[in-house]
């Protein structure tokens, strides 16, 4: 079943890492088929063991977000298309000023990469958020920090 979205969604670099207790991390690895000049992007995603094929349009803190659910097996067979355009992380979910934030810790050549997303109901929500301390530089509006960017180019291209 096709799920269609309206994301809208802060990020931030973590210098400190928090205390992450008993959360779980859930591994996720992504690959991109499609990253066009107008920012569209086109990947699949496997999710523990869930797998996705998602359309983002172009956009910063605004994006439209088709997600379809596929198979393993047609993940499988899509994987090699995304060479040279993947990355890995775990992702931890907690509670922060009455925000669910994803805290992305990213593995293989990204490692030591840590990015917060906060994902909002509006744009004038997401104005109002007040990060809380442990976050670092916001990086919304920086294109070298989007997983698609950080999967074709890897870290050099964000120092």
């Amino acid at each position: 079943m096709a799920k269609r979205t309206q994301e809208i969604e802060r990020k931030w670099l973590v210098h400190d890492l928090p205390g992450l207790g008993d959360l779980k991390c859930e591994q996720i690895i992504q690959g991109y088929l499609s990253m066009s000049s107008d920012g569209v992007e086109i990947r699949i995603r496997r999710k523990g063991d869930d797998c996705f094929e998602t359309v983002k349009s172009q956009g910063v803190l605004t994006r439209n977000e088709l997600e379809v659910e596929i198979s393993q097996d047609q993940f499988l067979a899509l994987w090699p298309a995304t060479e040279g355009r993947r990355l890995e992380k775990c992702r931890y979910t907690m509670t922060e000023n009455g925000h669910q934030v994803e805290l992305d810790v990213y593995r293989g050549l990204l490692e030591g990469l840590v990015v917060a997303e906060v994902e909002f109901e509006s744009a004038e929500e997401s104005r109002r958020f007040s990060p809380p301390t442990w976050f670092g530089d916001e990086v919304t509006n920086n294109k070298h920090y989007k997983n698609s960017s950080l999967a074709l180019h890897g870290k050099c291209y964000v120092h």
